[in-house]
């Protein structure tokens, strides 16, 4: 078998090679370089690229939210792994494997990406181009083309597993549950070298983030109110027995095994209908949620994302543990209360015996979720965050 040591030295020679001479050795890179464009975007006095991670599709969400600011065209860009199940909407996707091995995209990329946009902003920390090269070069580079940069973390890219264990009692990083704590741990610490290093604006794109990101701004995730509404079937809680539904994207960051035994429980006694979803297309999502009553979000991180956004514009009620930091920081750059039902695992049993029995106690609470996600959560908070970074003002508005 060969080492890792040996594999290790092997690519950084594959690396070293002209192009040439590494298409010569794997001619799939010379097709692959022929049949993959480079990122374009229509002229503007502001054209922004966020790239490229899309996670849960937002890179995509923000850059149509950008595009409400005058002047500004945006556009995403994709790596996908042909291993991708939830297929969210990207402006330009791009197989991960030609993003990470083929020079000659990578360097029509690069020229792509220095010629047409005025401004960019890199998710997770990760390579837009020249992937054996640091990404404090791409960054660099950039700023020395004239480029604005900037930075955008989504979560487990920045979160501090060691510090999240500390606040959280039911935080999966706790006596080692989550198996990949120490690569997380890493990442966050990686991107936290990054952050001082480049001195770069940073956004974030959930509250919790601003602990290990204090100098953050917070770019709310966006998310189409008409799109999930649509999917609605009937309004919630009017069922006898309610539809509980739980699509964990990752499991055992959402706390899912802390919750298994007792909504198995409850499902089984007939108490509420559940329904656990796992990589389901992310257009097959409006028609889950519009199904149901009540989505379990998570039970672990003390956050809310994209998922329990969705589901609150579905008009569903969303049941989840939500930090005190989190709903004092939402009601403070917002001056609303985060319309989430409070919930942890050791509780969560009565909290669901109470919507049963008493559904109409929460209407109110849907009500507001789905006003929530309009006023928060429909991109123009969003654009609104980006509006220093891509230097407009109010006063500019047209």
């Amino acid at each position: 078998m060969i080492s890792d040591a040996l594999r290790r030295l092997a690519t950084s020679i594959f690396v070293a090679l002209p192009y040439q001479v590494a298409d010569r050795i794997h001619p799939w890179r010379r097709r692959a370089f022929r049949d993959t464009s480079v990122t374009t975007v229509a002229s503007d006095r502001c054209t922004l690229l966020i790239g490229p991670v899309n996670s849960a599709g937002q890179g995509y969400a923000w850059a149509r939210a950008a595009e409400h600011l005058p002047g500004v065209t945006a556009v995403n860009l994709m790596y996908r792994s042909s291993s991708d199940r939830f297929s969210f909407p990207a402006d330009h996707s791009v197989d991960s494997a030609v993003a990470s091995g083929v020079r000659r995209w990578q360097n029509a990329e690069k020229a792509a990406i220095l010629k047409s946009f005025t401004h960019v902003i890199v998710e997770s920390g990760a390579h837009l181009f020249d992937t054996h090269a640091p990404v404090l070069h791409h960054l660099l580079r950039m700023k020395d083309a004239d480029v604005e940069v900037a930075l955008l973390f989504h979560g487990s890219d920045i979160r501090s597993p060691r510090a999240h264990a500390q606040t959280e009692a039911d935080s999966p990083f706790r006596d080692g549950q989550y198996e990949d704590t120490s690569l997380l741990e890493s990442i966050a610490s990686r991107n936290r070298v990054l952050i001082e290093a480049a001195g770069l604006p940073v956004f974030v794109s959930t509250p919790d983030l601003l602990l290990d990101v204090p100098e953050a701004t917070w770019l709310p995730v966006a998310v189409r109110p008409e799109l999930w509404s649509a999917g609605a079937t009937q309004v919630a809680l009017e069922r006898r027995r309610p539809i509980v539904v739980h699509a964990p994207s990752r499991a055992g960051l959402k706390g899912s095994t802390l919750i298994e035994e007792t909504v198995r429980r409850l499902h089984d006694e007939g108490v509420i209908e559940y329904r656990e979803v796992r990589g389901v297309p992310s257009s097959e999502m409006p028609r889950v949620y519009g199904e149901s009553d009540v989505v379990l979000d998570q039970f672990s991180l003390g956050i809310y994302g994209v998922a329990a956004c969705e589901a609150m514009a579905a008009g569903r009620l969303v049941i989840s543990h939500v930090s005190d930091f989190v709903r004092r920081e939402v009601r403070k750059r917002t001056g609303l209360d985060l319309p989430i039902v409070e919930a942890t695992a050791s509780n969560l049993e009565s909290v669901l015996r109470r919507v049963a029995d008493s559904p109409s106690e929460y209407a109110a609470v849907t009500s507001a979720g789905a006003e929530f996600v309009r006023t928060v959560h429909d991109g123009s908070r969003s654009a609104d965050a980006l509006r220093a970074f891509l230097h407009r003002s109010e006063t500019t508005v047209e």
